[in-house]
């Protein structure tokens, strides 16, 4: 299974849970599944990230198109897939219109062209005035999950080795 990285999994990773001063073993980690070709996000994440200015622009700055893909042509109908679902919906003409915008579109395109999990900290919500990738994935029949979730799916590791440095283990 291929998974698709929302902008706010690498944002509330670096600021939360996965800081790279102490969990360096989870930037390791989705280094290693996407050279495994696990883990990827797009383009315009990374374009979102890079513009930071922080230590997470300098790491996915680092990372070039292998992790964060271009578009390509598989992914120009599902464009229109997705355009067509978010405007066939009851969500306000400025809410598609952001939407339309945005990375989220294009994520969700490349998740729906290319069957990817897409991996997100959003959760559905039934508002006209926002729309939100889980509910974009519901009405798509997108895969979709939180970094947790895809995190125990993997079965993903991160002890602490000798000497306090990290090791990552994946699988059981």
């Amino acid at each position: 299974m291929a998974y698709l990285l929302d902008t706010n999994v690498f944002i509330q990773a670096k600021n939360l849970q996965y800081g790279f001063d102490f969990c360096p073993a989870f930037w390791d980690w989705l280094i290693a599944e996407n050279a495994a070709a696990h883990v990827f996000s797009i383009e315009k994440v990374g374009d979102e990230l890079i513009g930071g200015g922080d230590a997470l622009a300098d790491w996915a700055d680092t990372r070039g198109p292998a992790f964060f893909l271009p578009p390509d042509a598989a992914m120009m109908p599902a464009l229109i897939q997705v355009s067509t679902w978010a405007n066939s919906q009851n969500y306000e003409s400025a809410a598609v219109n952001t939407f339309l915008q945005v990375a989220d579109y294009y994520l969700v395109a490349y998740a729906l062209a290319h069957s990817h999990t897409l991996v997100t900290h959003e959760v559905p919500a039934m508002s006209a005035r926002k729309v939100k990738i889980p509910n974009a994935c519901l009405g798509l029949k997108i895969k979709c999950m939180s970094p947790y979730e895809m995190l125990r799916t993997e079965h993903a590791r991160f002890i602490l080795g000798p000497s306090g440095s990290s090791v990552i283990s994946v699988g059981d």
